[in-house]
């Protein structure tokens, strides 16, 4: 079965590369004419967005009672990041990996669920901190258009239900397992008529609900302690501004602190709410106008945009591969 789901993966991500193969040549035949020195720090800087997530787990875990260290969780977090973008599932792929690897070490899965569930929670809230920033920064420039307003709603109302879920989970299991029955009642009987069958099932739920109120119950009274794990949430979305930053002054490309706030909160939004992969195609296309409309000449705003992308996307993808297949061949 793990074979099977190995093999799966590797198609989805043959998937991912084939169908944006345009993009890729595109990004590095852009990146030939960069300052490479500064795009070497701004990859230098995305290395180091990948340790803090993984610093940012070891943080949840420790508030959830669990000791790990960062160097070991950190392939497992680039993978769960891997996951998250060849089989988009709004993190609950990557909530999986943690939760597998979780019991190889003994820990229990309510606790790691909560965790995982908590550092989306957390990313979530940390980008909504910069996207009101990056509101402010559009309406100055009149460039808050119904299309970003929808997408920031959307945005809100995911960080909103998995704050729903973990909320009830803390009150008691009980609650959230008619919260989620609800769900899968609507759900199923929207989906009976094509597929002929219950599509979700509420003995699922039921352990979901059991799994979610355990982990809960050990994050009771710990409110102070999750004030690192949300520190290093709020540094995640600072490195990745300092990318998009360094990507500026490798291709010597005037820029103002809106710009760059501007620019990075449309590019992650359009990159959380789009139905392709971490917004393969969408975000290629939205960003350069953004930044078109941000004052950045079409030509740069295009290079500015591939470059990015190549940093902020395919690098963690191929290193997420390889960290992937090497924690299968771990557990064989």
């Amino acid at each position: 079965m793990r074979r099977f789901f190995t093999l799966i993966i590797f198609f989805l991500a043959v998937a991912v590369v084939v169908t944006s193969l345009g993009e890729l040549e595109k990004s590095v035949e852009t990146l030939k004419r960069a300052n490479l020195w500064i795009l070497l720090l701004a990859v230098l800087t995305e290395l180091l967005w990948m340790y803090n997530s993984a610093l940012s787990y070891q943080s949840l875990y420790k508030v959830m009672g669990l000791q790990d260290k960062a160097l070991r969780l950190l392939p497992v977090a680039i993978s769960a990041d891997f996951i998250n973008i060849v089989a988009p599932s709004g993190g609950v792929g990557g909530a999986a990996v943690f939760i597998e690897d979780g019991r190889r070490q003994g820990h229990p899965s309510g606790r790691v669920l909560i965790a995982a569930m908590l550092r989306v929670l957390f990313d979530y809230a940390a980008f909504l901190v910069v996207l009101s920033l990056g509101i402010i920064v559009l309406i100055r420039r009149n460039d808050l258009d119904m299309g970003k307003v929808i997408a920031s709603l959307i945005m809100l109302a995911i960080a909103l239900g998995l704050g729903t879920l973990m909320y009830l989970g803390s009150r008691s299991a009980e609650a959230l397992e008619g919260f989620l029955f609800k769900i899968i009642r609507f759900i199923n009987n929207f989906l009976r008529p094509i597929l002929r069958r219950e599509y979700l099932s509420r003995e699922r739920a039921h352990e979901f609900a059991a799994e979610v109120a355990e982990g809960m119950a050990a994050l009771r009274g710990k409110r102070k302690e999750l004030i690192i794990p949300s520190l290093f949430s709020l540094n995640s979305k600072a490195l990745l501004i300092c990318v998009l930053l360094l990507v500026f002054l490798a291709f010597s490309v005037p820029f103002s602190a809106g710009t760059i706030i501007g620019g990075f909160s449309i590019g992650y939004l359009f990159l959380v709410v789009s139905p392709t992969p971490s917004g393969i195609g969408i975000v290629e296309g939205i960003l350069p106008v953004a930044f078109r409309s941000l004052r950045v000449n079409w030509e740069n705003a295009v290079i500015i945009t591939l470059a990015y992308r190549f940093i902020t996307f395919w690098i963690p993808f191929g290193i997420g591969a390889a960290a992937f297949r090497w924690l299968q061949s771990q557990r064989l």
